[in-house]
């Protein structure tokens, strides 16, 4: 055998046996941050041919950001994700004023991610997402104070109607 044909053997096992992205690097597959997921997912599962999907955390998971935000999500995260949109997402709450709403859809659009709750959506830097959030301190977690998070067009919740 020559060289090449070992590379290329080499090659192919290495995708045969080789491990299934992520979760997180699924995200990015699709354009999105890691960052809108929290840390700790064990698994998830996704039809390739739909795009829906689940993604599954040893259990519930809640935190603030910067203490204007608290953002709960379920052991189950579901939806369909497709290249720069995640539709029909369950398992995702945010609370504004004394609610708990659900949020529904999440979109990219350039460097701005936009976060449905069926009837408003708030815009948020991308950037905002860099970093995976922890389960109970979110992004401050001991001591450390990652980053602040930014909400665009003045702070107000943006109609999606």
């Amino acid at each position: 055998m020559n060289f090449l044909s070992i590379f290329a053997l080499v090659l192919l096992i290495a995708a045969v046996s080789g491990e299934s992205p992520t979760a997180y690097e699924l995200l990015q597959d699709y354009n999105f941050p890691v960052g809108i997921l929290p840390k700790g997912v064990t698994h998830y599962d996704l039809n390739n041919s739909t795009g829906q999907f689940h993604a599954y955390l040893n259990g519930t998971c809640s935190f603030s950001l910067e203490g204007s935000y608290q953002l709960k999500y379920r052991s189950t995260i579901g939806g369909t994700i497709s290249k720069n949109k995640i539709r029909d997402l369950s398992g995702v709450s945010v609370k504004v004023l004394f609610v708990w709403l659900n949020i529904v859809e999440v979109v990219r659009d350039g460097d701005e991610l936009s976060l449905s709750v069926g009837i408003a959506s708030a815009s948020f830097p991308v950037d905002n997402f860099e970093e995976c959030p922890q389960c109970g301190c979110g992004l401050k977690c001991g001591g450390q104070k990652i980053q602040k998070i930014r909400l665009r067009r003045g702070g107000e919740l943006v109609s999606s109607v």
